[in-house]
């Protein structure tokens, strides 16, 4: 679900966190190391969000949140934040060319870049954090 995210709407709070569960709590925060990812370049994305993005002429970054049941990707455009909130169970991560992250959700999609180890590191938490949420999957 792609929507403006920068303004307080209730119904929309609600939506998503019916998607992708409730932000962690501040001890919950503390106890995992954190829950946000660092501020990472975007390389390219989807036709959607490149309409967006292209309205202003600066570099264009991201961050991601970690949520229970998913995670939120948000980026700005102009003055506006747009958030893609996307759970586990339509999450796609490949890792493309050196240091490029591509992460996907139906139509939309996002490369980044991941040119430092927190970054990849991040990354390797988001997909833990999906393999323990998957019922489906078992450890070896």
């Amino acid at each position: 679900m792609l929507c403006n995210d920068s303004y307080n709407n209730p119904s929309q709070t609600n939506a998503i966190n019916d998607l992708v569960g409730q932000a962690y709590s501040i001890k919950e925060r503390f106890k995992m190391g954190g829950i946000g990812s660092p501020k990472m370049e975007i390389v390219s994305s989807s036709a959607t969000i490149h309409s967006l993005l292209v309205l202003d002429h600066n570099t264009n970054y991201s961050s991601i949140e970690l949520r229970p049941k998913g995670i939120i990707l948000r980026f700005r455009s102009l003055l506006e934040t747009y958030a893609l909130v996307i759970p586990f169970y339509k999450l796609t991560i490949f890792k493309g060319d050196t240091g490029i992250y591509s992460v996907y959700m139906d139509d939309y999609f996002v490369k980044v870049k991941a040119d430092t180890k927190a970054i990849q590191k991040y990354f390797k938490r988001i997909l833990d954090a999906k393999i323990a949420n998957d019922p489906n999957q078992s450890y070896h």
